[in-house]
């Protein structure tokens, strides 16, 4: 119990920087709605999908490659001065090569007017993909209130500078009481720029970051060990593949949207913008997930060398599923509050609602199948683990383009979920044979049953009144049962504290 303590203690400090910045953007989503039509939406949607893939690009397996050689080379900087170095070489020229290629780029997504967004997303990518090891280090030597710290700074920048260009700016242009104000917000704002302000304030903020980072980037020695870091990329390289194929899975579905509905390049952008908003409801299920994977990691890779690592790792997995069955039902009985982040009553948006179910189902997967996934990481197995990452990516591809044109988003929510309970699925027996692990399967099954079937009751309780406040007290009493259920099934086992 002292080591499952120790993650969630880490798990909720690392998650502290996810769940704020992320719920600030989340907050945000209302805004942002109401200030861009749904087509307008759909470019910051594209455009975030496309960086969401072309960071695994830019740090090529690194940050997992760098913990599991923290904890199996003595000389721990020699490990943070070769990666570091390597992501610094590999940034600078694969950022130059998107800013000299950006005419072609931008043309090629047909954003041909756009030039500069691909050259700000391409210092953003540069910057990010080089606070990868600073921040891993951080991880590594158990130093989580910095680092959520540091990622808390860059969270309020960016939302601060947001809302200076999108609300801000055109505030102080309009009223004349704020005219002493006008001539420097003349000088720094364009409104022509519109949607773009939100990836400025994206680079300026990754660029504090930087800065923020500097007392730890500058420990650096100007040493690199080629023969480490041949090693290093043996094992990283199918990290990539896993990385890119699990972006495929995150991302790809946005992607494809925009060219295999059967509607006008407007309409279908319209489409995207209210699924990529109606996504954003998954948050909190995608924030745990988050903040578990960026706890665990580095802490299963340390417990990796004790006689009841396994154990724990089983136990993990129970107290993971029982969260994560919370999660899904707790937003479910509510989501007639939640649905009011991506618009007011009749928005366009509502009609993506139908997505969230699938997507937190997903997402749920998705977890699972991350703490599975220690067994290859943990026996060098990483190659085993490219291909199941793989397989998913061409389930994703495959699906998507079969089901998007005759359903829509909703072929695209479908394909996730598919794709990652198929992942989990496959991780689960290859594990069992690699890295066999007494996971719970009857208690964790039994558990997610238990959140669909209090669902289904929420649903059908619905039907049965209309009157909101009624609602929200019967799912109210609905959720409870959950909690209350756990504690009676597991409490004589003394697995609760």
């Amino acid at each position: 119990m002292s080591h499952i303590k120790k993650l969630a203690g880490q798990t909720a400090i690392y998650g502290l920087s996810s769940i704020i910045g992320r719920l600030l953007n989340y907050i945000l989503t209302p805004l942002l709605v109401r200030v861009f039509n749904p087509g307008e939406f759909g470019v910051n949607t594209e455009f975030y999908a496309y960086v969401s893939f072309f960071i695994i690009l830019f740090t090529y397996g690194m940050e997992t490659t760098y913990f599991r050689f923290f904890t199996t080379v003595q000389d721990t900087k020699k490990v943070f001065n070769t990666s570091l170095l390597s992501l610094i070489l590999s940034s600078v020229l694969l950022s130059g090569l998107f800013i000299f290629f950006s005419p072609f780029i931008s043309e090629s997504i047909h954003y041909k007017n756009h030039p500069e967004y691909i050259s700000w997303f391409a210092i953003i990518l540069g910057l990010d993909a080089i606070s990868i090891i600073p921040f891993a280090e951080l991880r590594a030597r158990n130093k989580p209130l910095l680092f959520a710290g540091i990622k808390l700074i860059n969270i309020a920048c960016n939302i601060l500078l947001t809302l200076f260009f999108i609300v801000g700016c055109p505030y102080i242009l309009s009223h004349e009481y704020l005219s002493f104000w006008q001539p420097f917000v003349h000088a720094v704002y364009n409104p022509s720029v519109g949607i773009g302000y939100i990836f400025i304030a994206n680079l300026m903020s990754s660029a504090i970051s930087i800065l923020l980072l500097l007392p730890i980037i500058l420990k650096i020695k100007w040493q690199f060990d080629l023969a480490l870091w041949k090693e290093m990329m043996k094992y990283g390289m199918p990290m990539l593949i896993v990385g890119f194929a699990g972006m495929v899975n995150e991302t790809m579905d946005r992607i494809l949207l925009k060219f295999y509905l059967p509607l006008s390049p407007e309409k279908a952008m319209i489409q995207v913008g209210i699924y990529g908003a109606c996504y954003k409801l998954s948050l909190i299920m995608t924030l745990f997930v988050q903040a578990f994977r960026m706890a665990a990691e580095p802490y299963f890779f340390s417990q990796s060398q004790h006689k009841d690592s396994k154990e724990m790792y089983a136990l993990t997995m129970k107290y993971f599923v029982m969260v994560c069955s919370f999660i899904f039902l707790f937003v479910m009985v509510y989501m007639d509050v939640f649905k009011y982040f991506v618009g007011k009553e009749g928005s366009a948006f509502h009609q993506g609602l139908k997505v969230v179910p699938l997507l937190l189902l997903a997402n749920l997967c998705l977890g699972v199948y991350y703490n599975l996934s220690i067994w290859y990481k943990i026996s060098n197995k990483t190659g085993i683990g490219a291909l199941i990452a793989l397989g998913g990516a061409a389930i994703t591809i495959v699906l998507n383009v079969a089901l998007i044109p005759s359903y829509g988003f909703m072929g695209s929510a479908w394909a996730t979920l598919i794709c990652y309970a198929a992942m989990m699925l496959a991780s689960y027996f290859l594990g069992a044979v690699y890295y066999p692990i007494a996971y719970p399967v009857s208690s964790l099954s039994a558990y997610f049953l238990l959140s669909i079937c209090l669902y289904l009751l929420s649903q059908m309780y619905s039907h049965f009144t209309s009157n909101l406040t009624l609602q929200m007290i019967g799912n109210t009493i609905i959720l409870l049962i959950f909690p209350l259920i756990v504690y009676i099934f597991e409490k004589p086992k003394k697995i609760l504290p």
